[in-house]
């Protein structure tokens, strides 16, 4: 246990000296939990290390690369591939299962507002991959969910100052919100959609 406890910390002296680059590599190999990547990226930002748009713009970069590593590997691996080696991205069998059950219940709309909900967040860019979602609206739709993410996360850190380690509980107030609006705009979507399938079948 101490000696994972001290890889995590070189790996944030290693972000702390790379900077903005060290902040989108720590997203893209997804070894640490992007929230607290971010949180210490907003730490980085109240000790003057970085900028505030900065850190956001390459966190930003780094999710959106990261969750394209996971499309890739579902579009070109599969599924038995991820439920191999999917725990080393903290992904597991149970987040597979729930994620393609929200693919394939609401279609490639659902890759905004899931990226709000916990247990789906990371896993549903891998039935987006097995599907063979056109990749353009795939990135379009991440960058779209993972910038206001970012955003959240650097500035509680930013607040949080040395104390940033304690985001689970600066976030907790947040979160509620967010994943309550983001339900809201999956029900919005599906209504949306379930009228113009009603409407495609009254037409034929």
């Amino acid at each position: 246990m101490h000696f994972i406890s001290d890889i995590i910390n070189q790996l944030f002296h290693w972000i702390q000296s790379l900077g903005y680059f060290g902040i989108m590599l720590g997203l893209m190999i997804e070894v640490i939990p992007s929230e607290i990547v971010l949180a210490f990226g907003g730490f980085l930002v109240s000790s003057g290390h970085i900028n505030y748009i900065g850190a956001v713009v390459f966190g930003t970069v780094g999710g959106v690369i990261a969750q394209l590593f996971i499309y890739w590997i579902g579009r070109y691996g599969g599924r038995p591939v991820l439920e191999k080696y999917g725990k080393f991205i903290f992904i597991h069998k149970k987040h597979i299962d729930y994620a393609e059950e929200w693919f394939n219940k609401y279609g490639t709309g659902v890759i905004f507002t899931a990226r709000f909900i916990p247990v789906a967040r990371h896993a549903i860019s891998i039935p987006a991959g097995i599907s063979r979602m056109n990749l353009g609206r795939f990135t379009l739709l991440t960058t779209l969910a993972v910038i206001p993410w970012s955003a959240l996360f650097v500035y509680l850190g930013y607040l949080l100052g040395d104390q940033w380690e304690h985001i689970d509980e600066k976030a907790a107030p947040y979160i509620t919100p967010i994943l309550l609006i983001a339900l809201a705009l999956l029900i919005v979507y599906f209504l949306i959609k379930w009228i113009n399938n009603r409407r495609k079948r009254g037409v034929h």
